[in-house]
């Protein structure tokens, strides 16, 4: 198992279920990402470039799923926060339960075409 899958599975509870769901859609949805684990975090690359990072936050009780150089994001701006931060968003979850594939599928499949653009460095 390598060291993003590690950091995954040893999550407790919600926690866990969050990002093995997370995960599944990630990688569903953009069958090129490829998950390496960098700033001790699960971090997807493609094209060998940052994608999107999934954070468990303990202290403040969410898991974050978060895009590198999200300013160029159109979809969902609502569901998006950046709060404090200049270049990264993230779409914040306390529980499965409060998921909405298809807004995460929304923003996974503009990520994407952002990356496309050549706005991600």
């Amino acid at each position: 198992m390598n060291p993003a899958e590690s950091y995954i599975f040893d999550q407790p509870e919600p926690y866990r279920e969050i990002l093995l769901y997370l995960q599944s859609v990630i990688e569903r949805n953009v069958p090129s990402a490829n998950l390496k684990y960098k700033y001790r975090l699960p971090f997807y690359y493609v094209e060998g470039k940052p994608f999107c990072y999934m954070n468990a936050s303990h202290k403040k009780r969410y898991v974050d799923l978060g895009f590198w150089n999200a300013a160029h994001l159109t979809a969902h701006l609502d569901k998006l926060e950046d709060k404090d931060r200049k270049v990264m968003k993230s779409l914040r979850y306390t529980s499965l339960q409060e998921i909405d594939e298809q807004v995460l599928i929304d923003v996974l499949c503009d990520a994407y075409a952002v990356r496309g653009k050549g706005f991600y460095k």
